[in-house]
């Protein structure tokens, strides 16, 4: 027989004011590669498959429960007295649950799954810890809060400004990050006191106590220090961004991608990049972007919301926005920028054009400086451009407005009705033709000027 799963809880604490930002935006939902950090801490704590999520605000509360969009049960910390009287707050929320408690932090977004994995796990050894916190030993220890312990059983944990000399020689640090059960959680809490030097609540009495009362608490140590790296600046936002920047480039490598120059190469959090494609220098990804095989980006494009097809070409200095959609062998060219448009098989623009709201048929060719004229100031309308049509070099289709198979529009048109198949639509004003005219022009300016000049 399978036993059942045990429910899980998550409780992050997000009521910080993170005043070192600097920033109207609320601390956790400052992005890294496109997404907000809370999200990415979510994302990875989905895995576990949690039964409850408590997100424990304060400052920025409205900014966070239209950010989760009903997603985690929002918890008020007002006033905040410290990490235990934030995890507090979650108790009504958790009044009937009955299983395991994560207790996580927004501004630590990048926790791994085996990480979270491995503090439950422990919580359910033969030895029943009451408290199972994750603990680091950093390069440089600074003002981490320290984890006393023994063959991973803790004999003491102390904040830094409580510690003792000897206690702050303990490399063994305290990342915040437990697992316990919420039948003990909540009446530990209880007896948490505030007689320290901050005269907070602090959440790591509560292994203090348990300790006190005879209790195994027990330490999970992770190996990588910047998996419980908190987030409190933008400094520290930049380096984070970094560090993922650096991860995902060397995923895209192994998985088959060339970029010729790595470091200038920046990704989102959900850029989809198949085999044998080429990435010149200085492209960014934006969110929503899918490149399939063989496809070559080449130097400073910019893509966004875009799917790309196998053996399409794109750049240099492309911008493709959301809903660019490039199918087979089409080419991209040089100052071209896409919006929701499809550019079909071996479609080409090459140059200098803005194609919104259209869809270019296989085999088109769009010439330097074609525009789709998509808006009025008021409405968007949709361009049709037929399979092998040719447009000529600065025209304007002024949408909405159908372009037939085999059509030819003539450079320099502006054209507002329908063009059918195979037909060639011309738009141009009668030439004046005035001979010597520009002769004279010049003489009589070039005198006027001497004439000034004496």
């Amino acid at each position: 027989m399978t036993s059942q799963p045990i429910p899980l809880a998550l409780v992050v604490l997000a009521a910080g004011k993170g005043t070192r930002m600097k920033s109207d935006t609320h601390k956790v939902l400052h992005p890294i590669a496109g997404r907000p950090m809370l999200d990415h801490l979510l994302a990875s704590a989905a895995q576990l498959d949690p039964a409850r999520q408590v997100v424990v605000a304060g400052h920025g509360r409205a900014q966070l429960e239209q950010a989760l969009g009903g997603r985690a049960t929002i918890a008020v910390q007002d006033p905040q007295l410290g990490t235990g009287h934030a995890v507090q707050q979650a108790e009504s929320a958790l009044a009937d649950f009955v299983g395991d408690v994560l207790i996580l932090y927004g501004d630590v977004p990048f926790v791994r799954p085996e990480t979270m994995r491995a503090m439950i796990a422990r919580l359910h050894e033969q030895d029943a810890p009451a408290v199972v916190v994750l603990g680091f030993e950093p390069d440089d220890a600074l003002q981490y809060g320290r984890v006393l312990a023994t063959d991973g059983r803790i004999t003491k944990m102390v904040e830094y400004k409580d510690a003792t000399d000897a206690e702050r020689a303990c490399r063994l640090c305290n990342s915040g990050l437990m697992a316990v059960k919420a039948a003990e959680l909540f009446q530990l809490l209880a007896r948490v006191g505030n007689d320290n030097a901050q005269g907070e609540y602090y959440l790591t009495d509560i292994v203090n106590i348990a300790h006190a009362d005879g209790r195994v608490c027990a330490v999970v140590v992770t190996d990588d220090e910047h998996e419980v790296a908190g987030i409190n600046s933008r400094a520290e936002l930049a380096q984070a961004e970094g560090r993922w920047q650096d991860r995902r480039r060397a995923q895209a490598m192994a998985d088959g991608a060339s970029l010729i120059a790595p470091e200038t190469v920046w990704f989102s959090w959900d850029t989809v990049i198949g085999r044998d494609v080429t990435v010149e220098p200085n492209v960014y990804f934006g969110p929503g972007v899918t490149i399939a095989d063989d496809v070559k980006i080449h130097a400073f494009s910019h893509l966004e919301g875009a799917k790309v097809a196998s053996k399409a070409d794109i750049g240099p200095y492309a911008r493709l926005r959301p809903g660019a959609d490039i199918r087979e062998k089409a080419k991209v060219g040089n100052f071209v920028e896409i919006k929701k448009s499809v550019l079909g098989v071996g479609a080409k623009a090459n140059h200098l054009s803005y194609i919104g709201d259209a869809e270019v048929g296989a085999g088109a060719n769009l010439g330097a400086g074609t525009i789709t004229c998509n808006y009025d100031g008021y409405f968007k309308y949709k361009t049709v451009i037929g399979e092998r049509a040719f447009i000529g070099s600065n025209s304007a289709l002024i949408a909405p407005v159908r372009i037939g198979a085999d059509a030819i529009v003539a450079a320099g048109s502006a054209v507002s009705r329908d063009v059918a198949d195979g037909e060639l639509r011309l738009v141009r004003a009668e030439q004046l033709i005035k001979p010597g005219w520009a002769d004279r022009f010049h003489d009589a300016m070039k005198k006027k000027k001497a004439e000034k000049q004496g």
